[in-house]
This record gives C-alpha cells, structure tokens and sequence, in this order.
C-alpha cells in the first residue's frame, strides 16, 4: 500500500507524544502487517489521544478498518467515504417451515428497484431530512460488501436478552450513505489532512453534512428490511442498528469508527461470510480501552485485487460461488464481486468472538446462518 494514499497529515505535521494503542486480538489472530502500520501511523497524527484495534482489523485507503480512534480534532479520513455504514439485524415474523429458499431468491430482486418515491419521501419527513438531502436511491444497498441477507438463527445462547429462538428468521442489512458520503468527502478542501479544530467553520459544515448523511443511511436499512420482508410476505422487527462509519463527541473530544461498531442497546450484529456464521452480540461496555466500540464483523483477509488470483474464473468454479456450505444461496450478477467477496476473503468470525470474548469486550447472543445473500441481479432496472 502507497503511504501517500492514507491521508497522514503533511510533512512535519506529526504529533510530540503517541496515542496508546490498545490491541484486542491475540497472536493467534491473522492480523496484515499494514493495518498494524496502519495503528501505529494514525497514532502519531497531531491530537490523537487513543487507539483501539480489533480482531478483524485490516488495511483500508485512509488507515485501518476495524478500529476506533480518540482525538481532540476530527479527522474525515478516519471515517471515511461511506459515512453511516452499518448494520441492522431484523426479526422476521415468517415460520422456517413457511421459507422456500429458490422462491425467495426470486423474491429478493425487487431489492434491485429501491423504494416508492412517495414512501422514500415519507420516511426522509419522518427522519427530519425533508429538505436537507435526497431520497435518491433510498431502498438500494450498494456494491462493495453490502448485502442483505436471510439468516436462520442456528443457536440461542441468552434467549432473555432478545426473546430470539432457534430455527428464527432474520434479516441483516449491511448497507450505508450510497454515494453521499463519498460526495460528502470529495467536497472537502484539502485542510481535512490535518483534521478539523471542532470550531472552525469546516468542521461545522462538515458535522451537518455527516450527521445528515448518517441518519440517511438508517432509514435506507430500514426501507431494504422492509422491502424483502415484504417480498417474502412477512414483517420485520429491529433487533439493533449499529452503525460502524462515523465520528461523535465523546467526552469532550472526538470519537472516529471506521469498520468498529458502536452498540445500539448493548446490542451488535458480528457479520461473518457466505461461508461462515454471523452473530449477535452483547457489549456491556466494562473496557474503557475500547472506547465504546467492536467489531463490526470477521474483516477481509485477502483485498480485493488479491481475490482474482485466488479462484479461478471457470463457469463451474463461479457458479460454486453462488451456493454456500450450509445450502444456501448467493445472488449476485456481477462476476467480479462475486468473486470479490468470496467467503475465503473473510477471516473466520469464531475467531473474532474468540477474541472479543477474551478480552471482555463482547459475548455472544445467538449464531446465525446464512440462507439467502442478496447483492445485485445485475440487470440494470
């Protein structure tokens, strides 16, 4: 990875006293050396007060994914292009003896469409958005590693905390700002490479637009959950939203997630892979080292660019990748995110809640798995 594309402030622009980091995974855990450079970079910029890193940490463009940052400024680039990425896990009302697997495949592709423009208007009035950013393409997910996905609950191993039951049906939406953050981000000046003083004038512009752009990602999970729960004739219940692409005041200061989930409730979705169990979490929030945060799932092993050398792009070998070990399906059109992101491009999420649990940092609510994984027909709608 090129330095130079991290976003590290100017030359000389480096602060006297490193920001501690506290590292939540053992050596056990596959960690890339870059993320760990990635830490110690970020930890030297002007103001940063603390760093935390966890299981799933990996390299990303402007520093690690699956981290939390502590500073007495804010820093864009920590959070990023996708401001108000997160994940929102549904409850669906549907019995699994009533859930046919090809028929809700078929199903799924009004996800394609997006939401009712008078519905995505409705729900941005409800938001207090009306006026301030668009309801274009409300209702979609985007590409990358967003999905939404139909998940059976496998195990239940504290059934007071959400009244979840085994053989449950879930949805889980993995989805964020669909362009506005990156425009958000794009349309900054060139003084966010030094962060912003919370005071000045940049910043204050900066917040507006972010805060809008989170609230707008919330209602998009919500219009996705109910589209497919509506597809498949049934309704969803929120479980948890957390959001994992966002800066907040914390304590005086500023508090940066960039792929670490802040807790809705107490209460985190761990994503794992087409080929892995994902899980719900408790966070009780006992190690301030943490501050606050988790992670937000099992993190990429392998980048992007790097997934085209590992599996071949046989018919046989692409069409492997649409069925799932557990008999699921994957419903993705486009070849290369299809192979993208693979199941063997993600670390293993047991680990991870391995890690979290050792370090006090999480326990695990139930284990889910998945059924259906919708991210696009690829059919232009």
């Amino acid at each position: 990875m090129e330095r130079r594309r991290m976003g590290t402030p100017i030359s000389g622009e480096r602060s006297a006293a490193r920001a501690r980091i506290s590292k939540f995974y053992n050596r056990a855990t596959w960690i890339d050396g870059r993320a760990e450079e990635q830490l110690e970079q970020v930890a030297g910029w002007p103001g940063m007060m603390a760093v935390a890193g966890f299981p799933d940490l990996h390299p990303g463009r402007f520093g690690p994914v699956g981290a939390a940052f502590l500073a007495d400024r804010i820093w864009p680039q920590l959070v990023g292009p996708d401001i108000g990425c997160g994940m929102a896990l549904f409850r669906l009302d549907l019995p699994r003896r009533r859930f046919k697997l090809d028929k809700a495949a078929r199903r799924l592709a009004v996800l394609e469409v997006g939401a009712d423009p008078e519905r995505a208007l409705a729900a941005l009035d409800d938001a207090g958005l009306t006026g301030s950013i668009g309801p274009e393409a409300l209702g979609t997910i985007g590409g990358g590693n967003h999905f939404c996905e139909v998940q059976v609950v496998d195990a239940v191993f504290d059934p007071s905390r959400t009244g979840l039951r085994k053989d449950d049906l879930c949805l889980l939406v993995h989805s964020g700002s669909r362009g506005r953050g990156a425009g958000i981000f794009q349309g900054l000046d060139d003084s966010w490479k030094q962060g912003f003083a919370a005071e000045n004038d940049a910043a204050t512009r900066y917040l507006a637009l972010h805060d809008a752009a989170i609230c707008w990602a919330r209602v998009n999970r919500s219009l996705i959950a109910s589209a497919a729960s509506e597809a498949l004739g049934s309704e969803a219940r929120l479980i948890c939203d957390a959001v994992h692409n966002h800066v907040v005041p914390h304590s005086g200061v500023w508090l940066h997630r960039k792929g670490a989930a802040c807790p809705e409730g107490g209460l985190v979705p761990l994503a794992g892979s087409r080929e892995a169990p994902s899980f719900l979490l408790e966070v009780p929030d006992l190690v301030p080292e943490a501050l606050g945060s988790v992670s937000h799932g099992a993190g990429r092993r392998y980048d992007r660019a790097s997934m085209h050398g590992r599996i071949r792009k046989t018919r046989s070998e692409l069409a492997a990748l649409t069925r799932t070990r557990f008999g699921g399906r994957v419903i993705c059109g486009d070849r290369d995110l299809l192979l993208e992101e693979a199941g063997r491009a993600y670390k293993d999420p047991e680990q991870v809640l391995h890690d979290l649990s050792g370090s006090g940092l999480a326990s695990a609510v139930a284990r889910l798995l998945p059924l259906v994984t919708f991210k696009t027909t690829g059919v232009a709608i």
